[in-house]
C-alpha cells in the first residue's frame, strides 16, 4: 500500500492529535459507545486525508516527439459569419486546433497569430491547456485600427521559431499549421513563407470562408462591450448588431483560394479548404512519433479514501440519528412538563 496525503503527514499528526486525545479522555471516563464511534470517525477521517492506495491499473501513453507551430490570422475576418451558416470562422478555428491538439498527443505546441503584426502568443509547451485557453480569450484586432494586413507577415517570426526548435532540439520533427482566409488587404505582395520549408516535416493549410464571403462585426478590444459568441458560447470580441460596412453596406470577407495555395506549396503543405460539414482530414504524424509498445506504460494507483469515506458518511448518519432521537424526546419531555 501507498500513500499519497493532500498535507504534509507531520501536519496532519499535528491537527488530529489534540482531538484525538479529547476523545480517549472522554472514553476512558466511561462515555464509550458514543466516544468509541466518535474516535472511529476521527481516524477514519485522518486516514482519507493520507489518501491510501495500491499500485496498479497501468495506463498505456503515446509520445510525440514533434513540435507544432499553429498560424493564426486574428484579423477582423476571422469573425466573418459564413461558418455553418451564420457563425464565425473563429468558431471553427477553435474546433479544429482541439482537433489538432488531440490528434497528436504528447507533442509541443506554439501559438503565432497575426493580423496588422505577427505575435508570438505562446512558445512551445505540452501545456495544451494553456493553448486551449488562449484560443478562448482571443479577439481579433480592434477594428478602429485596422490598417490592412498582409497574410505572409508572420513568415519572419515562423521562420525563427523554427529555427530555434530545430537547433535546441535536432532529432524532433516539425509541423505547422497554418489557418487564415488569404485575403490580403494591404497593396505589397505577400511575404513568402519559403524559408521554413526546410525545418518542417509536415502539416497543412486550412482555409475558412466562402466564395460568397461572410459580415464581419465591429470589434472593440473591449470585453466589457463585446457581447459577441460563438456556436460554444465563447467570446468573438464584437460588438453586438453593429457591422463593418462599405460604401453604405456590409463589407463581405472573401475566402482566397488561390493566396492559400501558394502558401501551401512555399510551406510544402497540403491546402484544405474547410467548412462545418466536413471532418478535418490531418496528416499523420511524423515517423519520430513512437507508438504505444515503444512508449511503454506510466504506473496507475488504484484510490482507496472511498472506503473511509463511506465509513465517515455512514457514522454521521447515526449521530445525525441520535441527535433526532434526544431532540425528540426533549420536545417530548417540554410538552408534558407543560401539560403538568
Amino acid at each position: 500500500m501507498i500513500f499519497q496525503p493532500v498535507l504534509n503527514i507531520f501536519l496532519l499528526i499535528l491537527l488530529f492529535a489534540p482531538v484525538a486525545a479529547v476523545a480517549v479522555w472522554m472514553l476512558m471516563r466511561g462515555h464509550r459507545v458514543m466516544w468509541t464511534m466518535r474516535l472511529v470517525m476521527l481516524l477514519a477521517c485522518f486516514f482519507m486525508l493520507l489518501r491510501p492506495g495500491i499500485p496498479g491499473g497501468a495506463v498505456q501513453t503515446l509520445a510525440t516527439e514533434t513540435d507544432i507551430v499553429i498560424v493564426l490570422d486574428t484579423t477582423a475576418s476571422i469573425v466573418a459569419e459564413d461558418w455553418d451558416g451564420d457563425q464565425p470562422r473563429l468558431s471553427g478555428v477553435r474546433a479544429d486546433v482541439q482537433s489538432i491538439v488531440d490528434e497528436y498527443p504528447g507533442a509541443r505546441f506554439a501559438l503565432i497569430t497575426f493580423d496588422a503584426s505577427a505575435e508570438q502568443r505562446l512558445p512551445l509547451t505540452t501545456d495544451t491547456t494553456a493553448l486551449i485557453s488562449s484560443l478562448e480569450i482571443l479577439h481579433p484586432e480592434v477594428t478602429s485600427q485596422s490598417r490592412g494586413s498582409s497574410i505572409g507577415i508572420a513568415s519572419t517570426m515562423l521562420e525563427e521559431t523554427l529555427a530555434a526548435a530545430a537547433e535546441s532540439a535536432p532529432d524532433r520533427s516539425r509541423m505547422v499549421f497554418y489557418l487564415g482566409d488569404g485575403e490580403q488587404t494591404v497593396t505589397t505582395e505577400p511575404e513568402s513563407f519559403a524559408g521554413s520549408a526546410d525545418f518542417i516535416d509536415g502539416g497543412e493549410v486550412l482555409g475558412y470562408g466562402t466564395s460568397e464571403g461572410g459580415p464581419m462585426k465591429i470589434t472593440s478590444g473591449d470585453p466589457s462591450t463585446s457581447s459577441g459568441t460563438d456556436s460554444t458560447g465563447s467570446g468573438t470580441g464584437s460588438d453586438a448588431g453593429e457591422y463593418i460596412e462599405y460604401q453604405g453596406t456590409p463589407a463581405m470577407s472573401v475566402l482566397d483560394e488561390a493566396n492559400l495555395q501558394a502558401i501551401a506549396d512555399e510551406l510544402g503543405v497540403p491546402l484544405q479548404l474547410r467548412d462545418a460539414t466536413s471532418s478535418l482530414d490531418l496528416p499523420e504524424a511524423p515517423t519520430t512519433t513512437t507508438n504505444y509498445a515503444e512508449s511503454g506504460s506510466v504506473g496507475n494507483v488504484i484510490e482507496l479514501y472511498w472506503v473511509f469515506a463511506l465509513l465517515i458518511v455512514v457514522l454521521l448518519g447515526v449521530e445525525l440519528a441520535r441527535a433526532t432521537m434526544l431532540v425528540t424526546q426533549l420536545r417530548g419531555l417540554a410538552v408534558r412538563g407543560g401539560d403538568a
